[in-house]
């Protein structure tokens, strides 16, 4: 009896004994590093400002995690999510088509007729791809066109461009909305010149589009080249396509570019199809509207006389990814949603795609909510498990070199160009930065010093997070895992 009792009390002791090294071992560390914990404490961020999540690839345990299942507001580091979910879903060799459809004859060069524009949502259908598919339409026989630019643009319902811009700042770039047949950016980037007279500035537009007009009240002033946006004020009047600078420039400033976005999708469209039409020595007769393609019954419309394909989803991903393109981004939502849902294309059908992605995967997505798939937004949250859940997700994946690629080096290009550039873990860090009012955030991959990579996210949510103090953090923390 005796003996009995000492071999389950024997039992009893190695099991609590495995209880204890299974809690262990699950456990997540939660104390600072030295170097994380001085940014929190000089910053005085608050405990529930920021999350953190450091993991070795291949290891079911976390190095570090604080605030891991908090949901916290991204900025662009959801774009993460949206490119990841799209080289899985579509691939990497997947491609946009622009269409052009001539509704009429062709004869001795002349269409007699229309020649339709149908958008296919080409996130990266930019000027010099622009310009080549021109030149294609004329290798095809067009070089005169009598009636008009017709443009389809029906691939998205019409509310994706009629949002409100996130700062009040529509001309900004970063706030340019989606749109099926969208054009370089739908950005015109202005450049400015001291004249030669001592008292004016020289405006130059690229792309000069036609229908722009500028109102220039620029006066030079004597001075160093420096001050906000050099002085110049911009402000646009779109009932007749104008855009008006005003205010004072250096005399010191040899050159300065701003980039704006003009008009509205349809309009830029016509406008640069125009210039690069004349450019190429064609003519169009009449003026544009937009129109959805007549049914395939009338011969003229049956196939398109030119089919445009973007770059492979790969190379845009890249581009999403290393510059933080939100247009870009939003467009590829869109996509997805076009691929689970039948047309037209709608953020909800996008966010459902994303959702429905998630689920597949078993990846906890609780702590989401996304606006518009680009982190533009006030009301997107997630928390830095899911990004890291994604991030391990990817290295597993074939698509996982052309991910990875996507995402910015540290100290050598993108949005990272400028960070950690001085230090051993330049060109060993590739992650995703994220930066909003009151927000700023990373996530990627760390190869240590040991040779083992880690995946790390951090998410910052506080006033100033954007102007320092939340890369700081980051920086530290992403430092801080390359030493592992």
């Amino acid at each position: 009896m005796i003996s009995s009792i000492k071999h389950a009390t024997a039992k009893l002791s190695l099991l609590s004994l495995l209880t204890i090294l299974t809690f262990t071992s699950h456990a997540q560390p939660t104390e600072l590093p030295g170097p994380v914990r001085v940014v929190v404490d000089g910053h005085q961020f608050p405990s529930d400002a920021y999350a953190l999540l450091v993991q070795e690839i291949g290891s079911d345990t976390p190095l570090l995690s604080v605030n891991a299942e908090l949901p916290l507001n991204p900025a662009s580091t959801i774009k993460t999510l949206t490119t990841l979910a799209a080289l899985d879903i579509l691939g990497p060799t997947y491609t946009w088509r622009t269409e052009l459809y001539a509704l009429g004859a062709i004869s001795d060069g002349t269409l007699n007729g229309d020649l339709l524009l149908r958008g296919g949502g080409d996130p990266f259908l930019v000027e010099e791809h622009f310009r080549s598919m021109l030149k294609t339409l004329q290798r095809r026989g067009v070089q005169h066109i009598s009636g008009d630019l017709l443009i389809d643009a029906s691939l998205y319902h019409p509310s994706v461009s009629q949002e409100e811009s996130l700062d009040a700042q529509s001309n900004r770039a970063y706030n340019v909305l989606p749109h099926a047949a969208i054009t370089n950016f739908q950005a015109v980037t202005f450049y400015f010149y001291p004249a030669a007279n001592g008292r004016d500035v020289r405006v130059k537009a690229d792309p000069p589009l036609p229908g722009l007009n500028i109102d220039n009240r620029l006066r030079l002033q004597a001075g160093a080249c420096t001050g906000f946006q050099r002085g110049i004020s911009f402000s646009e009047d779109r009932s007749n396509q104008t855009v008006i600078f005003s205010g004072t420039f250096p005399s010191r400033c040899d050159e300065y570019a701003m980039t704006r976005a003009v008009m509205d999708a349809p309009t830029y469209t016509y406008e640069l199809f125009r210039q690069l039409w004349a450019e190429l020595g064609g003519t169009l007769a009449g003026s544009y509207r937009l129109s959805e393609l007549p049914s395939t019954e009338s011969p003229p419309a049956a196939e398109p006389l030119v089919v445009w394909q973007s770059p492979p989803l790969g190379d845009v991903v890249t581009s999403i990814n290393k510059y933080s393109n939100n247009t870009m981004t939003r467009q590829l939502l869109l996509t997805l949603g076009l691929h689970h849902s039948a047309p037209p294309g709608t953020v909800d059908k996008g966010i459902a795609a994303i959702n429905d992605y998630l689920d597949k995967l078993q990846i906890d997505r609780s702590t989401l909510s996304i606006a518009n798939g680009s982190g533009l937004s006030r009301d997107t949250r997630l928390s830095a498990r899911l990004l890291a859940d994604l991030m391990l997700h990817a290295w597993q994946q074939p698509i996982m070199p052309e991910f990875i690629a996507s995402l910015p080096l540290a100290g050598l290009d993108g949005t990272m160009r400028d960070r950690l550039s001085d230090e051993s873990a330049t060109g060993r860090i590739h992650v995703k930065t994220g930066s909003l009012n009151g927000v700023a955030g990373v996530t990627g991959y760390v190869l240590g010093a040991s040779g083992k990579r880690y995946v790390v996210a951090a998410l910052v949510n506080h006033p100033g997070a954007d102007r320092g103090t939340g890369q700081e953090l980051g920086d530290a923390l992403l430092r801080w895992a390359g030493q592992q």
